[in-house]
Protein backbone atom coordinates (compact mmCIF):
# COMPACT_ATOMS: atom_id res chain seq x y z
CA UNK A 1 0.00 0.00 0.00
CA UNK A 2 3.05 2.23 0.13
CA UNK A 3 2.74 3.64 -3.69
CA UNK A 4 -1.05 4.50 -3.27
CA UNK A 5 -2.74 8.03 -2.97
CA UNK A 6 -4.80 7.75 0.17
CA UNK A 7 -6.07 10.71 1.90
CA UNK A 8 -7.97 10.74 5.35
CA UNK A 9 -11.07 13.24 6.16
CA UNK A 10 -12.77 14.09 9.56
CA UNK A 11 -15.54 15.93 10.12
CA UNK A 12 -13.92 18.63 12.23
CA UNK A 13 -10.94 19.26 14.14
CA UNK A 14 -11.77 21.28 17.18
CA UNK A 15 -10.97 19.06 20.32
CA UNK A 16 -9.43 15.67 21.32
CA UNK A 17 -12.34 13.37 21.21
CA UNK A 18 -12.59 10.13 20.59
CA UNK A 19 -12.71 10.05 17.15
CA UNK A 20 -9.61 12.85 17.45
CA UNK A 21 -7.77 9.74 18.82
CA UNK A 22 -8.79 7.53 15.95
CA UNK A 23 -7.87 10.10 13.30
CA UNK A 24 -4.14 10.31 15.22
CA UNK A 25 -3.72 6.57 14.60
CA UNK A 26 -4.65 6.48 11.03
CA UNK A 27 -2.52 9.45 10.48
CA UNK A 28 0.18 7.37 11.58
CA UNK A 29 -0.34 4.33 9.48
CA UNK A 30 -0.79 6.83 6.55
CA UNK A 31 2.56 9.53 7.29
CA UNK A 32 1.86 10.91 3.73
CA UNK A 33 -1.64 11.44 3.70
CA UNK A 34 -3.42 14.79 3.74
CA UNK A 35 -5.89 15.56 6.19
CA UNK A 36 -9.42 16.91 4.65
CA UNK A 37 -11.66 18.47 7.61
CA UNK A 38 -15.18 21.08 7.23
CA UNK A 39 -13.19 23.38 9.83
CA UNK A 40 -9.91 23.31 11.83
CA UNK A 41 -9.32 25.20 14.86
CA UNK A 42 -5.54 25.30 15.03
CA UNK A 43 -3.92 24.34 18.52
CA UNK A 44 -6.81 21.67 18.99
CA UNK A 45 -4.97 18.46 18.18
CA UNK A 46 -2.06 16.59 19.35
CA UNK A 47 1.60 17.82 17.57
CA UNK A 48 1.27 15.08 15.21
CA UNK A 49 -1.79 15.84 13.43
CA UNK A 50 -1.12 19.88 13.95
CA UNK A 51 1.95 19.32 11.81
CA UNK A 52 0.50 17.57 9.20
CA UNK A 53 -1.17 18.79 5.45
CA UNK A 54 -4.66 20.09 7.23
CA UNK A 55 -7.30 21.08 3.93
CA UNK A 56 -10.56 23.05 5.21
CA UNK A 57 -13.44 23.41 3.65
CA UNK A 58 -15.27 27.38 2.87
CA UNK A 59 -16.55 27.07 6.24
CA UNK A 60 -13.18 27.77 7.46
CA UNK A 61 -13.96 31.43 6.57
CA UNK A 62 -16.98 31.72 7.78
CA UNK A 63 -17.89 34.37 10.65
CA UNK A 64 -17.97 33.56 13.96
CA UNK A 65 -16.87 30.31 13.52
CA UNK A 66 -15.29 28.90 16.40
CA UNK A 67 -18.10 30.07 19.08
CA UNK A 68 -21.08 29.06 16.88
CA UNK A 69 -20.00 26.60 14.20
CA UNK A 70 -23.46 24.58 14.70
CA UNK A 71 -25.53 27.29 12.94
CA UNK A 72 -23.95 25.71 9.42
CA UNK A 73 -25.08 22.83 9.78
CA UNK A 74 -27.13 23.16 6.67
CA UNK A 75 -23.92 23.95 4.69
CA UNK A 76 -22.26 20.59 6.23
CA UNK A 77 -23.11 17.71 3.74
CA UNK A 78 -22.35 20.57 0.85
CA UNK A 79 -18.84 20.88 2.35
CA UNK A 80 -17.96 17.79 2.36
CA UNK A 81 -19.03 17.22 -1.40
CA UNK A 82 -16.72 20.31 -2.69
CA UNK A 83 -13.61 18.44 -1.57
CA UNK A 84 -11.69 16.94 -4.48
CA UNK A 85 -10.87 13.85 -3.86
CA UNK A 86 -10.28 12.87 -7.48
CA UNK A 87 -6.55 12.01 -7.22
CA UNK A 88 -6.64 9.33 -4.71
CA UNK A 89 -7.08 6.07 -4.76
CA UNK A 90 -7.85 5.37 -1.25
CA UNK A 91 -10.40 7.52 0.93
CA UNK A 92 -10.63 6.96 4.24
CA UNK A 93 -13.18 8.60 6.50
CA UNK A 94 -13.62 8.83 9.84
CA UNK A 95 -17.18 10.39 11.02
CA UNK A 96 -19.68 10.98 13.28
CA UNK A 97 -21.62 13.43 10.80
CA UNK A 98 -20.70 14.40 7.28
CA UNK A 99 -17.55 12.79 6.09
CA UNK A 100 -18.34 10.08 5.06
CA UNK A 101 -20.55 12.03 2.32
CA UNK A 102 -17.48 12.73 0.85
CA UNK A 103 -17.60 11.92 -3.46
CA UNK A 104 -14.16 9.80 -4.30
CA UNK A 105 -12.67 8.88 -7.54
CA UNK A 106 -15.33 6.04 -9.42
CA UNK A 107 -11.94 3.91 -9.50
CA UNK A 108 -11.30 4.66 -5.55
CA UNK A 109 -11.70 2.51 -2.43
CA UNK A 110 -13.68 4.69 0.67
CA UNK A 111 -13.83 2.97 4.00
CA UNK A 112 -15.40 4.77 6.35
CA UNK A 113 -15.38 4.51 10.24
CA UNK A 114 -18.41 5.76 11.66
CA UNK A 115 -18.55 6.98 15.36
CA UNK A 116 -22.22 7.19 15.04
CA UNK A 117 -25.04 7.94 12.16
CA UNK A 118 -25.64 11.70 12.66
CA UNK A 119 -26.74 11.50 16.41
CA UNK A 120 -28.81 14.83 15.96
CA UNK A 121 -30.94 13.80 12.79
CA UNK A 122 -31.31 9.82 14.22
CA UNK A 123 -31.65 8.42 17.37
CA UNK A 124 -30.60 11.64 19.25
CA UNK A 125 -32.82 14.22 17.57
CA UNK A 126 -35.40 14.86 20.22
CA UNK A 127 -33.09 14.84 23.04
CA UNK A 128 -31.59 18.12 20.98
CA UNK A 129 -34.95 19.11 19.42
CA UNK A 130 -37.61 17.86 21.03
CA UNK A 131 -40.37 20.78 20.70
CA UNK A 132 -40.34 21.85 24.69
CA UNK A 133 -36.56 23.05 23.96
CA UNK A 134 -37.23 24.92 20.83
CA UNK A 135 -38.95 28.51 20.66
CA UNK A 136 -41.57 28.85 17.90
CA UNK A 137 -39.06 29.93 14.41
CA UNK A 138 -37.01 26.98 15.22
CA UNK A 139 -39.45 24.75 15.68
CA UNK A 140 -40.62 26.02 12.55
CA UNK A 141 -37.24 25.32 10.46
CA UNK A 142 -35.26 22.37 12.00
CA UNK A 143 -37.66 19.72 11.12
CA UNK A 144 -37.78 20.26 7.62
CA UNK A 145 -33.48 20.68 7.65
CA UNK A 146 -32.85 17.44 9.69
CA UNK A 147 -35.21 15.81 7.19
CA UNK A 148 -33.04 16.94 4.12
CA UNK A 149 -30.37 15.49 6.28
CA UNK A 150 -31.66 12.59 6.85
CA UNK A 151 -32.49 11.84 3.03
CA UNK A 152 -28.91 12.91 2.27
CA UNK A 153 -27.50 10.88 4.76
CA UNK A 154 -28.84 7.77 3.77
CA UNK A 155 -28.18 8.37 -0.22
CA UNK A 156 -24.32 9.20 0.51
CA UNK A 157 -24.15 5.90 2.33
CA UNK A 158 -24.15 4.22 -1.05
CA UNK A 159 -20.44 6.10 -1.53
CA UNK A 160 -19.04 3.82 1.25
CA UNK A 161 -17.52 0.90 -0.22
CA UNK A 162 -16.88 -0.69 3.29
CA UNK A 163 -18.03 0.20 6.82
CA UNK A 164 -16.12 -0.40 10.22
CA UNK A 165 -18.35 0.58 13.27
CA UNK A 166 -16.93 1.83 16.43
CA UNK A 167 -19.23 -0.74 18.73
CA UNK A 168 -21.64 -3.64 17.74
CA UNK A 169 -24.63 -1.04 18.90
CA UNK A 170 -23.14 1.65 16.39
CA UNK A 171 -23.21 -1.37 13.94
CA UNK A 172 -26.89 -1.89 14.69
CA UNK A 173 -27.53 1.59 13.75
CA UNK A 174 -25.82 1.34 10.64
CA UNK A 175 -27.58 -1.52 9.44
CA UNK A 176 -30.90 -0.04 10.64
CA UNK A 177 -30.67 3.62 9.11
CA UNK A 178 -27.85 2.76 5.74
CA UNK A 179 -29.24 -1.02 5.48
CA UNK A 180 -25.31 -1.72 5.22
CA UNK A 181 -23.27 -3.97 7.31
CA UNK A 182 -20.31 -3.19 8.79
CA UNK A 183 -17.27 -4.32 10.59
CA UNK A 184 -16.71 -3.68 14.15
CA UNK A 185 -13.32 -2.64 15.34
CA UNK A 186 -13.62 -0.56 18.72
CA UNK A 187 -11.30 2.38 18.97
CA UNK A 188 -8.00 3.19 20.86
CA UNK A 189 -8.00 3.85 24.67
CA UNK A 190 -4.66 5.80 25.69
CA UNK A 191 -4.21 2.79 28.62
CA UNK A 192 -0.20 4.23 28.73
CA UNK A 193 -1.10 7.74 29.52
CA UNK A 194 -4.20 6.56 31.83
CA UNK A 195 -3.05 4.25 34.71
CA UNK A 196 -3.21 2.88 38.19
CA UNK A 197 -2.09 5.46 41.28
CA UNK A 198 1.23 4.61 42.95
CA UNK A 199 -0.49 4.84 46.57
CA UNK A 200 -4.43 4.34 46.83
CA UNK A 201 -6.23 8.17 47.15
CA UNK A 202 -8.78 8.67 49.43
CA UNK A 203 -11.81 8.34 47.40
CA UNK A 204 -14.38 11.30 48.20
CA UNK A 205 -16.01 12.03 45.04
CA UNK A 206 -17.68 10.88 41.73
CA UNK A 207 -17.13 12.14 38.98
CA UNK A 208 -18.78 12.89 35.25
CA UNK A 209 -16.60 13.39 32.36
CA UNK A 210 -18.44 14.32 29.29
CA UNK A 211 -19.59 16.86 26.96
CA UNK A 212 -22.27 18.87 28.04
CA UNK A 213 -24.78 18.38 25.39
CA UNK A 214 -28.55 17.09 25.95
CA UNK A 215 -27.84 13.16 24.92
CA UNK A 216 -25.59 12.66 27.93
CA UNK A 217 -28.25 13.44 30.77
CA UNK A 218 -25.96 15.01 32.93
CA UNK A 219 -29.39 16.36 34.40
CA UNK A 220 -29.89 12.87 35.40
CA UNK A 221 -27.10 12.53 37.16
CA UNK A 222 -27.54 15.90 39.29
CA UNK A 223 -31.03 15.49 40.21
CA UNK A 224 -29.90 11.98 41.49
CA UNK A 225 -26.96 13.86 43.06
CA UNK A 226 -28.74 16.52 44.67
CA UNK A 227 -31.04 14.04 46.17
CA UNK A 228 -28.33 12.28 47.75
CA UNK A 229 -25.56 15.38 48.79
CA UNK A 230 -23.04 13.30 47.76
CA UNK A 231 -19.63 14.96 45.79
CA UNK A 232 -20.11 15.23 42.44
CA UNK A 233 -17.18 16.53 40.03
CA UNK A 234 -18.04 17.09 36.19
CA UNK A 235 -14.83 17.82 33.77
CA UNK A 236 -15.98 19.02 30.57
CA UNK A 237 -18.02 22.28 28.63
CA UNK A 238 -21.27 22.46 26.02
CA UNK A 239 -24.25 24.52 25.04
CA UNK A 240 -25.68 22.69 28.46
CA UNK A 241 -23.48 24.67 30.65
CA UNK A 242 -25.99 27.17 32.03
CA UNK A 243 -29.09 24.77 32.27
CA UNK A 244 -26.91 22.21 34.57
CA UNK A 245 -25.22 25.06 36.53
CA UNK A 246 -28.76 25.88 37.74
CA UNK A 247 -30.01 22.62 38.36
CA UNK A 248 -27.01 21.37 40.43
CA UNK A 249 -26.64 21.77 44.41
CA UNK A 250 -23.66 22.99 46.14
CA UNK A 251 -22.27 18.95 46.14
CA UNK A 252 -22.03 19.27 42.16
CA UNK A 253 -18.86 21.16 40.92
CA UNK A 254 -17.91 22.20 37.25
CA UNK A 255 -14.51 22.43 36.26
CA UNK A 256 -14.79 22.56 33.02
CA UNK A 257 -12.04 21.23 30.11
CA UNK A 258 -8.69 19.28 31.89
CA UNK A 259 -5.20 18.26 30.09
CA UNK A 260 -4.40 15.08 30.50
CA UNK A 261 -2.51 14.60 33.88
CA UNK A 262 -5.25 16.66 35.94
CA UNK A 263 -7.60 14.33 34.39
CA UNK A 264 -5.57 11.69 35.18
CA UNK A 265 -5.54 12.66 38.48
CA UNK A 266 -9.13 12.92 38.85
CA UNK A 267 -10.14 9.92 37.68
CA UNK A 268 -7.56 7.79 39.83
CA UNK A 269 -9.00 9.48 43.02
CA UNK A 270 -12.80 9.03 41.98
CA UNK A 271 -14.89 6.77 43.91
CA UNK A 272 -16.57 5.66 40.81
CA UNK A 273 -17.46 7.00 36.92
CA UNK A 274 -21.37 7.96 35.92
CA UNK A 275 -22.29 7.64 32.70
CA UNK A 276 -25.92 8.57 33.09
CA UNK A 277 -26.70 8.28 29.19
CA UNK A 278 -26.64 5.83 26.34
CA UNK A 279 -22.93 5.97 24.83
CA UNK A 280 -21.87 5.73 21.29
CA UNK A 281 -19.02 3.35 22.88
CA UNK A 282 -17.90 5.34 25.95
CA UNK A 283 -13.92 6.20 25.64
CA UNK A 284 -14.25 7.75 28.97
CA UNK A 285 -15.66 4.43 30.71
CA UNK A 286 -12.15 2.97 29.84
CA UNK A 287 -10.06 6.24 30.70
CA UNK A 288 -11.71 5.73 34.24
CA UNK A 289 -11.18 2.00 33.72
CA UNK A 290 -7.54 2.01 32.89
CA UNK A 291 -6.84 4.29 36.04
CA UNK A 292 -8.57 1.24 37.86
CA UNK A 293 -11.92 3.26 38.75
CA UNK A 294 -15.29 1.40 38.32
CA UNK A 295 -18.17 2.65 36.40
CA UNK A 296 -21.86 3.41 37.03
CA UNK A 297 -23.66 3.47 34.00
CA UNK A 298 -26.48 3.13 31.54
CA UNK A 299 -27.34 -0.22 30.83
CA UNK A 300 -27.45 0.39 27.12
CA UNK A 301 -25.44 1.28 24.23
CA UNK A 302 -21.94 1.26 23.73
CA UNK A 303 -21.56 0.62 27.79
CA UNK A 304 -22.68 -2.89 27.49
CA UNK A 305 -18.83 -3.08 25.19
CA UNK A 306 -17.07 -1.52 27.73
CA UNK A 307 -18.17 -2.45 31.38
CA UNK A 308 -18.52 -5.74 32.83
CA UNK A 309 -21.62 -5.61 35.45
CA UNK A 310 -20.11 -6.59 38.77
CA UNK A 311 -16.47 -6.93 37.66
CA UNK A 312 -15.82 -3.42 36.53
CA UNK A 313 -18.84 -1.61 37.30
CA UNK A 314 -22.81 -1.49 37.51
CA UNK A 315 -25.71 -0.89 35.22
CA UNK A 316 -28.71 0.82 35.52
CA UNK A 317 -31.66 -0.03 33.41
CA UNK A 318 -34.12 3.09 33.04
CA UNK A 319 -33.45 6.80 32.37
CA UNK A 320 -34.90 7.59 35.75
CA UNK A 321 -33.41 8.96 39.11
CA UNK A 322 -34.43 6.04 41.01
CA UNK A 323 -32.76 3.86 38.96
CA UNK A 324 -29.77 6.07 38.85
CA UNK A 325 -30.10 5.89 43.19
CA UNK A 326 -30.72 2.27 43.04
CA UNK A 327 -27.30 1.55 41.16
CA UNK A 328 -25.39 3.72 43.60
CA UNK A 329 -27.22 2.22 46.30
CA UNK A 330 -25.90 -1.61 44.84
CA UNK A 331 -22.67 -0.36 43.99
CA UNK A 332 -22.12 0.94 47.77
CA UNK A 333 -22.07 -2.90 48.65
CA UNK A 334 -19.74 -3.95 46.36
CA UNK A 335 -15.82 -4.57 46.18
CA UNK A 336 -13.75 -3.96 42.85
CA UNK A 337 -10.32 -4.92 42.15
CA UNK A 338 -8.73 -1.71 40.81
CA UNK A 339 -6.22 -4.35 38.97
CA UNK A 340 -8.78 -6.44 37.62
CA UNK A 341 -10.28 -3.51 36.06
CA UNK A 342 -6.68 -2.01 34.46
CA UNK A 343 -6.74 -5.37 32.29
CA UNK A 344 -9.96 -5.21 31.35
CA UNK A 345 -9.50 -1.67 29.74
CA UNK A 346 -6.16 -2.60 28.32
CA UNK A 347 -7.60 -4.92 26.07
CA UNK A 348 -9.19 -1.88 24.32
CA UNK A 349 -5.64 -0.11 23.93
CA UNK A 350 -3.96 1.75 20.98
CA UNK A 351 -1.49 -0.83 20.23
CA UNK A 352 -4.35 -3.10 19.90
CA UNK A 353 -6.63 -0.73 17.81
CA UNK A 354 -4.00 0.01 15.18
CA UNK A 355 -3.35 -3.46 14.30
CA UNK A 356 -6.94 -4.03 13.48
CA UNK A 357 -7.38 -1.57 11.90
CA UNK A 358 -3.99 -1.76 9.60
CA UNK A 359 -5.12 -5.38 9.13
CA UNK A 360 -8.64 -4.62 8.18
CA UNK A 361 -7.58 -1.70 5.60
CA UNK A 362 -5.40 -3.89 4.25
CA UNK A 363 -7.52 -6.50 3.79
CA UNK A 364 -10.22 -4.11 2.00
CA UNK A 365 -7.31 -2.87 -0.55
CA UNK A 366 -6.30 -6.43 -1.64
CA UNK A 367 -9.91 -7.89 -2.14
CA UNK A 368 -10.68 -4.30 -3.82
CA UNK A 369 -7.42 -4.69 -6.27
CA UNK A 370 -8.03 -8.59 -6.56
CA UNK A 371 -12.08 -7.30 -7.83
CA UNK A 372 -10.73 -4.53 -10.49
Amino acid sequence: MENIKVALIHDWLTGQRGGEKVLEVLAEVFPKAPIYTLFHFPGSQTEAVEKRNIQTSFLQRMPFLKKHYRWYLPFYPMAAELFDLQRYDLVISSSHCVAKGIIPHPDALHVAYIHSPVRYAWNQYHSYFSRERLSFFPNLLIPPLIHYLRMWDVTSSARVDHFIANSRNVARRIEKYYRRQADVIHPPVDTESYYLPDADPEKKYDLIVSALVPYKMIDLAISAYNRIGWPLKIVGQGPEFKKLHKLAGQNVEFIGALGLSDLRRLYQGARTLILPGEEDFGITALEAQACGTPVVAYGRGGACETVLEGETGVFFSELKTSSLLAALDKFQGLKFNNRTIRTHARSFSREIFKEKITAAIRQKWQTFKEGK
